[in-house]
C-alpha cells in the first residue's frame, strides 16, 4: 500500500495506526494554504484506507501549532478581491467554509483520532485539535483561542466544539479575553485525558493507547464514532433512535461472534479490515 506525501505533513503507517505529523517546523506549523488541503485529504485518506484504523495527529519541532499562517491571512485580500463588494463577501464565505471542511476532516473520518500536542496550541491549532476524538498534550503545552487579539471572530470551529468538550463557560472567557490555558488546566476541565513532562513519554503512552485501540473491531470502531458524534448535535430521544438503527443493520457480525470467541479462548481477536 502506497503511503500518500504531503507537502506539509509527513505520514507513517504501522500496525494500523497512522501517525499524521504538521511538519513545517521552522514555521511553528503555521497553517499555510497547502496545509489546509494535505490536512483534508490526509485524513480522507485514513478514513478510506481499510488498513488504517486508528490516527495520531502531532507535530514536528518545538510548537505544535501557532494558528494560521500569517502570510495567507496578508494575501486574503488578493484571493477574495472583486469589484463587486457581494461578490467579495461569498468568495471569503466560501473560503471559510473550505477551511472549515479540513477541520471538520479530523471529525468526518470514522476512525479514531488522537490528538498528541506540545507546546503552543494556538487559534487554528486549537480548532484543529478539538475536531480530535480526544486529546493528550505535554505540560508546558498552552491552548490559546487568538482571534480576539487579531480584532477577529474564531470561525473554524473552535467555538462550536469546545462547548461540548469544556463547557460555556470557560470557553467565553477563553474567547473574550484571548486567555491561554495552560496544561494543568485544560486536564481539570477534560479539554485533554492527561498530560505528560515530555513529548516523548507521551508519544510512548499515545501509541501504546492507538495500539491497543487498533486491536478491538474496526466496524464497531468505526460504529462508535458515528453514533456519538450523532448523539452530540442531537437530543437522547434522537440519539438512541440512531443506536437502535444502527445496531439493527450491524449488531449481527463475524466481528461480534470473533469476540465472543476470544473471551472463550483468552485470545485477542483478529478482526478483518
Amino acid at each position: 500500500m502506497t503511503i500518500p506525501h504531503f507537502a506539509t505533513l509527513e505520514v507513517t503507517l504501522e500496525s494500523h495506526v497512522a501517525l499524521i505529523a504538521l511538519n513545517r517546523p521552522e514555521k511553528a506549523n503555521a497553517m499555510n494554504e497547502a496545509m489546509w488541503h494535505d490536512l483534508h485529504a490526509a485524513f480522507k485518506w485514513v478514513d478510506t484506507t481499510p488498513s488504517v484504523r486508528v490516527a495520531i495527529l502531532t507535530g514536528n519541532g518545538d510548537i505544535f501549532c501557532s494558528g494560521i499562517d500569517l502570510s495567507m491571512a496578508a494575501g486574503l485580500q488578493k484571493a477574495i478581491g472583486d469589484d463587486s463588494i457581494g461578490h467579495q463577501s461569498e468568495k471569503l464565505h466560501q473560503l471559510i467554509l473550505s477551511l472549515q471542511d479540513s477541520i471538520t476532516s479530523l471529525e468526518k473520518c470514522r476512525k479514531p483520532v488522537i490528538a498528541a500536542i506540545h507546546g503552543p496550541c494556538v487559534g487554528g491549532g486549537l480548532d484543529l485539535v478539538a475536531a480530535a476524538d480526544f486529546r493528550y498534550s505535554t505540560v508546558d503545552t498552552y491552548f490559546q483561542i487568538k482571534e480576539i487579539d487579531l480584532a477577529m471572530v474564531a470561525d473554524v470551529g473552535a467555538l462550536q466544539r469546545l462547548p461540548h468538550i469544556i463547557g460555556e463557560g470557560y470557553v467565553r472567557e477563553m474567547a473574550f479575553t484571548g486567555k491561554c490555558l495552560t496544561a494543568r488546566e485544560a486536564d481539570a476541565i477534560g479539554l485533554v485525558n492527561g498530560f505528560f513532562d515530555d513529548p516523548g513519554t507521551m508519544m510512548m503512552r499515545v501509541m501504546d493507547i492507538a495500539a491497543g485501540i487498533a486491536q478491538k473491531s474496526p466496524l464497531a470502531l468505526r460504529g462508535i464514532k458515528q453514533v456519538l458524534n450523532y448523539s452530540r448535535d442531537h437530543s437522547v430521544a434522537d440519539g438512541l433512535q440512531y443506536v437502535a438503527a444502527w445496531n439493527a443493520g450491524m449488531l449481527v457480525s463475524q466481528d461480534l461472534e470473533k469476540a465472543a470467541m476470544s473471551i472463550f479462548l483468552k485470545e485477542v481477536p483478529q478482526f478483518r479490515d
